[in-house]
């Protein structure tokens, strides 16, 4: 079975947006990290920790996450959140 160009491009698309919202949701780790006054965690960890103590779910469970999950769960804590102007790199 072969792909058109096109087909390539909506996969190439959808591959990309997963990517930026795993980038972001870790951008997000770094200022809660910084928020929270995390001493050790940046980045994801610091999204295991705060999801882990805020609704006292297992490690387990929180690590074995979708990134659509985790922005769905972070969704209120991101209402005007933006991403440092250094991050946004084409």
């Amino acid at each position: 079975m072969g792909y058109s160009q096109q087909r390539y491009k909506i996969l190439k698309q959808k591959y990309a947006a997963q990517g930026n919202l795993a980038y972001y949701i870790e951008l997000f780790g770094n200022f809660l990290a910084e928020r929270e006054g995390y001493k050790e965690l940046d980045g994801m960890e610091a999204i295991y920790f705060y999801l882990v103590h805020k609704f006292h779910w297992m490690p387990k469970d929180v690590r074995s996450m979708s990134f659509d999950d985790l922005r769905f769960v972070l969704s209120e804590e991101m209402v005007n959140w933006t991403a440092p102007p250094e991050s946004r790199i084409e």
